[in-house]
Formats: structure tokens, sequence, C-alpha cells
């Protein structure tokens, strides 16, 4: 069963819906306890860095979440803003402190480029992983105005080009992040979604 985590803040019936078509096992939820015994738990998002940081220490999220990951190995996907909290911070609206499972920043686009990055974009791998396993160099649909940038480059499972490379997925041990929408990005945001799934039932099954 995956906990997809309701704190105000995300698609979070997008990406439920896009589970349960898949034949997966899924809640929503709203209490820090329910996630404990989580096969894989998933932090969605939609907003500023701020106020989703705010709303996950204001509904006691952020020890919870860290437990799970830190302590008991759980699976654990951000997606879009939720991958930016991953990090150690963010630029965005001034300087804010993430959950700080992964080291590195979100900072707003420079240049030429449009701002907010909106629409599809292709992906590019940056090498094999349990993750990627089957999934093809595909397209994601992207919505942000901040990126991240990892202090740690194997971290960055794959980029897309905005005006240069942009992290589109990390991943470390057993935490992962898409900065796209993989619910509304097609085959390739399904066989993502997939994988993620059957990297929570191996470790049950390891486990």
């Amino acid at each position: 069963m995956a906990a997809v985590i309701d704190y105000g803040m995300g698609n979070l019936y997008s990406v439920s819906r896009a589970l349960d078509r898949m034949g997966r096992q899924v809640r929503v939820t709203s209490d820090p306890q329910e996630i404990q015994g989580a096969d894989g738990v998933i932090l969605p998002g939609v907003g500023a860095f701020g106020n989703g940081m705010k709303e996950l220490k204001e509904r006691g999220w952020v020890d919870a979440i860290r437990e799970v990951a830190l302590e008991k190995g759980t699976p654990l996907l951000g997606i879009c803003l939720g991958m930016q909290l991953l990090f150690t911070g963010s630029e965005e609206h001034g300087y804010h402190q993430g959950l700080n499972l992964l080291a590195g920043h979100a900072v707003r686009f420079e240049g030429n480029r449009n701002v907010p990055h909106m629409g599809w974009n292709g992906l590019r791998f940056n090498g094999p992983h349990p993750l990627l396993k089957g999934v093809g160099e595909g397209s994601g649909y992207f919505a942000h105005s901040y990126h991240v940038l990892a202090d740690n480059p194997e971290d960055v499972l794959a980029v897309t080009d905005y005006g240069g490379p942009v992290a589109a997925i990390v991943g470390r041990n057993n935490l992962f992040g898409m900065q796209f929408h993989p619910e509304k990005s097609g085959e390739t945001g399904r066989l993502l979604l997939e994988r993620f799934a059957a990297l929570c039932e191996e470790r049950v099954k390891v486990g």
C-alpha cells in the first residue's frame, strides 16, 4: 500500500487515481501516523516552497517523513514541489529550510527562459538506475519556476533541457523525486510510477 500525503498542497487525487488505475493499493492520508506502515510514500506538491514547509510543520509531517525515510528506509517519492521539499532548502521568496533529506537548493530560473517552465520537455537519463529500468527517454509535463541544484551530481538521475540541463529525476537510496508530474506525463510517467511501485514491492519482499 502506498500512502499519498495530504498536507493541503498538491494534486493528491490525480496521483492516487493514476496508481489506482494500475491496480496499486493507495491511500490519501492527512494523518502522519498512517504512513508508518506504508510500503511507499508519495509527497506531491503545488505552490510555493515556504508555504509547503509551513504546512508540513504545522500538520506534524516533518518528523514523520524523516522517520519513515531515514529510519525505516521506506521508499519516498516527491513530485514537483514535493521533490524540491526533499532538499536542503529553497530561495523562493526568501530562504526556506527544506526536509534536508537530499543535499541541494531550489533556485529560480534565470536568463532568457520563460518563467514558469510549463509544458512537455524531453528527458535524458544520466545512466542506468533501478527506477529507470524499462523506461524509455520520453517526455515529462513540467510546471515550475524554481529548479533544484543538487550538491551531489550522482543524485541526478535524469535531466531535461530548458536553456541548459535541469534536474528532472533525482534519487539516492530509498529517496526519489520527479520535478515533472508523472501522472500527467503519458506512458513515460506511467512507467516511472510503475517502477516506483515495483521498488516498494521489492523492499517488502526482501524485508
